[in-house]
């Protein structure tokens, strides 16, 4: 942030003249004044309306959804709900992969991937990790492949800074539910855009987010701003994002907005819902600001290059459940 620091330009010590000559003038810009105050008025008042018509303009856009493409009272089964969308350009600067890069692009929805009694026990294995610290801000994450872990404006590494305390908290058999689910998940979004799943690797970020209405206190809770996976991180081919709270009852706000070029569609969080698209330009996206309750959900990604692939998390050597 920038701070602006004003200076005082008439010393303490000015002479009588300086006095003088600067009264000459204030008495010169207040004639100018009174004969021109009419038309500046005006254009005080016009300027002032085009303000309040841009902040008006601004403030709408988290509102402004133009069209719901999964309420939250809906039940997408058996079948994904898939909207497609031409794939942008940003395919072709990066090393194509047959058989998993994208040749049909678009964006999916569905709620029988995950039953929402898995989604429950998912939702407590991140509650559980994130009680052992939180971000100051609005927006906590916790990555169990890395271990990386929000705390205050930073991030800690679990395993090493919990070292055995890690076996009170999670257990093989929630490490087991979350590689099972991401399983499936990979074997749906192949299903829906005609890829070899064995092509398609788990890539990071990959972690539980817990987003609130707290304000923000560093970059990494402003969540809420547009972004392209394919450019923020370069490896993502596929992301999706299995939802753990529901819109509307556990939280309000947080929906989430593909924004397209003639309106803005949303996905509105179910508790087992799983959302998923190709990650190029033509799925620009952003996160409505949450203004109630607390928003649990699963960003779980997919790259067709090996280099940037990672394993499924495992409880340290010697940790039990």
């Amino acid at each position: 942030m920038v701070l602006l620091r004003q200076r005082n330009a008439q010393g303490s010590n000015a002479t009588e003249i300086e006095k003088k000559i600067k009264r000459g003038n204030a008495l010169r810009q207040g004639s100018a004044w009174r004969a021109s105050r009419g038309p500046v008025a005006l254009l005080l008042i016009a300027v002032t309306l085009c303000g309040a018509a841009v902040w008006l303009y601004i403030t709408s856009l988290d509102s402004e959804i133009t069209e719901t493409l999964v309420s939250r009272a809906e039940l997408v089964s058996p079948q994904p709900r898939v909207y497609t969308v031409q794939c942008s350009e940003d395919y072709e600067n990066y090393q194509r992969y047959p058989g998993c890069t994208p040749q049909k692009c678009g964006r999916a929805v569905t709620d029988s991937v995950v039953t929402r009694e898995e989604a429950q026990l998912l939702r407590r294995l991140a509650e559980r990790g994130l009680a052992l610290a939180g971000s100051e801000g609005g927006a906590s994450i916790l990555d169990l492949h890395s271990g990386a872990l929000s705390m205050g404006k930073q991030f800690v590494n679990i395993y090493r800074y919990f070292g055995d305390q890690i076996r009170d908290v999670f257990t093989q058999e929630d490490f087991q539910l979350y590689r099972d689910v991401r399983g499936r998940i990979q074997t749906v979004i192949a299903e829906t855009f005609g890829l070899d799943p064995t092509l398609m690797y788990l890539t990071k970020p990959t972690f539980f987010s817990r987003i609130n209405s707290t304000g923000a206190k560093t970059q990494h809770d402003e969540y809420w701003h547009p972004h392209i996976d394919k450019v923020t991180y370069g490896s993502f081919d596929y992301t999706s994002l299995l939802y753990l709270s529901d819109y509307g009852s556990d939280f309000t706000g947080g929906r989430f907005i593909f924004m397209d070029q003639n309106g803005n569609r949303t996905v509105e969080p179910r508790a087992g819902r799983v959302s998923f698209f190709s990650s190029g330009t033509e799925n620009l996206h952003r996160v409505e600001r949450v203004t109630w309750g607390t928003r649990f959900a699963i960003t779980v990604s997919f790259t067709c290059d090996p280099a940037h692939a990672i394993s499924d998390p495992a409880l340290p050597e010697g940790t039990h459940g």
